[in-house]
């Protein structure tokens, strides 16, 4: 099988299990909402976003693509390519120096419309001075806050948060993350988690999701959360709540999902234990400070292909997990296909209500459409085995 076929059987695949998707495309089809548009996407390349690729797509767009560090799927990206001429940027393999360039390269396609994760390319927008964009979407908690603190106050079009929607929080956040986390921990690590003492830093709903997922596997779960209000939650669902500093010493293994970077950081490597496991779920990898990390180590070893051992000076030596880029997507193959149909179909119908109305908006970062909300949990309704909402 080439790398052609491989991606193109992959598409198929989830094609096949995103019903929320297929509904749209129908209307996409029909009305070419995004007819004579430029769209530049930098969502994770794998083959639910190619699904997504495929909606614009239909509805008329001109696509760029690129992806993440770590998280780029070759097949699907080859696939992309070949079949629907798309533009897609990057591999696997690419470093974060590399991310950098591919988002000049989608810029320079003069956008109209971007579909963001991580606000990367809107922030090379806004930075750059260039015009042109009439409105953006985001997907993640990470864009989200660079959207309300870096880049509060200068964004000069509409942008739909679509992580801040109650169904992406329910459905992708609280119910996917923690079983796709992992999945990813579990192809990586090929280890138990039962027995085994987990610090996560950050009680969101990802970080919720995590710790349960963790716990109805019998893993031990520290907590370090800093919002008294979510740590108080934490440890009313009986997580172990505690500072980071007693945290660390006492961790098998450590995960981010703060969607913040400097989580973990140079000071915090000799509190941790002799063989710890390191890995982030944040959409960015400067949740941990990978750099110093390679700096402080005498010698770096490779155990596995998502394992890469660091020996630091005080004689202990730290496995950090996907190059601590998400671990779900860097190491497995992410969210289930029916959550993540799930959350484009609110990127889908948000962009149709970007291209369709855009008076409806304002400049800068706002919610999802509560319309859009509750078609979606409609359809949601209609499509789920275990419900009855249509009879």
């Amino acid at each position: 099988m080439t790398l052609h076929e491989e991606g193109a059987q992959k598409i198929a695949w989830a094609r096949q299990n995103m019903p929320l998707l297929a509904g749209l495309r129908v209307t996409f089809e029909r009305e070419l909402p995004l007819a004579g548009r430029t769209v530049a996407m930098g969502l994770h390349v794998e083959s639910k976003t190619a699904v997504l690729a495929e909606l614009l797509v239909a509805g008329g767009a001109s696509l760029t693509m690129t992806g993440s560090p770590g998280t780029t799927d070759d097949a699907v990206a080859e696939a992309l390519r070949q079949d629907l001429g798309i533009r897609v940027l990057g591999q696997r393999s690419d470093s974060y120096a590399d991310q950098l360039e591919h988002v000049k390269e989608s810029l320079a396609t003069k956008p109209d419309l971007i579909v963001d994760n991580g606000a990367d390319l809107i922030a090379a927008v806004i930075e750059s001075g260039q015009g042109g964009v009439f409105a953006a979407t985001e997907e993640t908690m990470s864009g989200a806050l660079r959207l309300r603190g870096e880049l509060s106050g200068r964004v000069p079009f509409p942008v739909i948060v679509v992580n801040d929607s109650p169904l992406k929080l329910i459905v992708e956040n609280e119910k996917g993350i923690g079983p796709a986390v992992l999945d990813g921990f579990n192809r990586a690590t090929n280890t138990i988690v039962a027995g085994r003492t987990f610090a996560l830093f950050g009680y969101g709903t990802v970080g919720r999701s995590m710790a349960r997922t963790l716990r109805a596997d019998n893993a031990t779960v520290l907590l370090v959360e800093t919002d008294p209000i979510r740590a108080l939650e934490a440890a009313l669902d009986g997580m172990l709540v505690m500072p980071i500093e007693q945290a660390l010493p006492l961790a098998d293994v450590v995960i981010t999902l703060t969607g913040r970077p400097g989580i973990v950081r140079a000071e915090h490597f000799g509190l941790l234990r002799d063989g710890v496991m390191l890995a982030n779920v944040g959409h960015f990898s400067t949740e941990i400070d990978v750099d110093a990390l390679r700096s402080a180590a005498t010698s770096e070893t490779v155990l596995a292909p998502h394992v890469v051992q660091y020996d630091l000076p005080t004689g202990k030596s730290v496995r950090l997990l996907a190059r601590g880029e998400m671990l779900n997507l860097a190491a497995a193959t992410g969210h289930a296909i029916e959550v993540m149909d799930v959350g484009f179909a609110l990127q889908g119908h948000s962009v149709h209500a970007l291209a369709t109305r855009l008076g409806d908006f304002i400049a800068g970062d706002q919610l999802v459409p509560h319309s859009i909300d509750l078609t979606i949990a409609t359809d949601i309704l209609k499509t789920m085995p275990a419900a009855r909402w249509a009879e």
